[in-house]
């Protein structure tokens, strides 16, 4: 401490040229890391008053006065004084953690993104799936035909299945889990917006007339434009794909991760030959959906109520086979065939769901 009466010259700046890293106190290190915390930041600069780095704030009436969101680092880097630290790759490891000392193997941090592609019943197949995350605790993004949606709320109506809705959900913090429905007519014009997919969806090739422009004209070539969903498909991912339809059905050999196929019969060839090579099917039986890995053969859920409360005039698409594809698709998404059957038997149409709003207004102005 300067003595009494002496003059002193303060710099207008700090030093930032001295890396003190190995003089901070425990306890200090401790309450910076907590006021980035508070302010809900994952890195932070955070600017100390203090006499001695090296002991606790509380002691000599040091104290935090500012945190950063865009922190400084090359006092760290390429410091005047002190030892160089990797700063930048300490904080790429703690955001993405993949590949860092004690990280999980499949702690890469993505979100579980999937896409539904096809012509007759993606709709409801995307709602089905987002409703299952959204009961196993996630915060879901959904973009599809009927509108966006962040949870259950509607944000936007309209047709929302395209590049520029799914990117919104993307760049959204608050979003950890997102559903996409794209036709093939979205992915000729603006692509996919992700790179990748934990589990992809192909469901028929119709709409190939609606192609015309982009020189689609057969479902072979309709076949190589819906492939794209597969080849997105991360490595630890799933491709669900129709049994029924037999090009559908030979996407999984383009599939980098695996394959659940999906069909009214478990006799259809492509799901007889999967199951012979220990693969991964959905199909009815008994009147219910059946989980089968191989020979093992998990039953889920009764398929006819299901069936009947998703049947719509404008939904060409067989109801039972919207049901398999959803079941399949929380199937690879890792939930448990009890989730997978609560969720299924829950959940409401988005007509039943009009009625009921409907419903409402009408009784809420009868009692007023």
């Amino acid at each position: 401490m300067p003595v009494a009466g002496r003059r002193v010259l303060i710099q207008r700046n700090g030093n930032v040229a001295i890396d003190c890293t190995d003089d901070v106190h425990p306890d200090v290190a401790h309450l910076v890391a907590l006021a980035a915390r508070v302010v809900g930041l994952d890195i932070a600069g955070i600017d100390v008053v203090a006499q001695d780095i090296s002991k606790p704030l509380a002691v000599q009436g040091g104290a935090v006065v500012e945190v950063n969101a865009g922190p400084g680092l090359l006092m760290h880097l390429k410091p005047a004084e002190g030892m160089p630290r990797p700063v930048g790759q300490a904080i790429v490891d703690h955001l993405f953690p993949h590949g860092a000392a004690g990280a999980a193997p499949d702690d890469h941090g993505r979100i579980p993104i999937v896409g539904v592609a096809g012509s007759r019943g993606t709709t409801t197949i995307a709602r089905l799936v987002a409703w299952l995350l959204q009961l196993s605790g996630r915060h879901v993004g959904l973009a599809c035909r009927e509108g966006l949606f962040f949870g259950s709320r509607r944000v936007e109506r309209g047709d929302c299945a395209h590049w520029e809705a799914g990117n919104r959900l993307l760049i959204n913090r608050e979003v950890d889990a997102v559903v996409i429905e794209a036709g093939a007519k979205a992915m000729l014009q603006d692509g996919l917006a992700y790179d990748r997919c934990k589990v992809g969806v192909v469901t028929d090739l119709g709409g190939v007339k609606a192609l015309a422009d982009h020189d689609v004209a057969d479902e072979e070539r309709l076949a190589h434009v819906l492939r794209t969903q597969v080849d997105v498909v991360l490595p630890d991912g799933v491709a669900v794909l129709n049994a029924a339809v037999e090009r559908v059905a030979a996407m999984a050999r383009f599939c980098d991760g695996d394959t659940i196929l999906y069909g009214l019969d478990a006799k259809l060839p492509a799901i007889a030959a999967q199951l012979d090579a220990g693969g991964r099917a959905v199909f009815v039986q008994h009147g219910r959906v059946m989980l089968a890995h191989g020979r093992t053969i998990t039953p889920c859920v009764a398929v006819a109520t299901l069936a009947r409360a998703l049947a719509t005039p404008a939904d060409e698409a067989d109801p039972t086979e919207i049901v398999l594809a959803a079941a399949a698709t929380a199937w690879g998404l890792g939930m448990a065939p009890e989730l997978i059957a609560a969720g299924l038997e829950t959940f409401v149409p988005a007509q039943q769901q009009l009625n009921r709003a409907a419903n409402k207004t009408r009784a809420d102005r009868k009692t007023r």
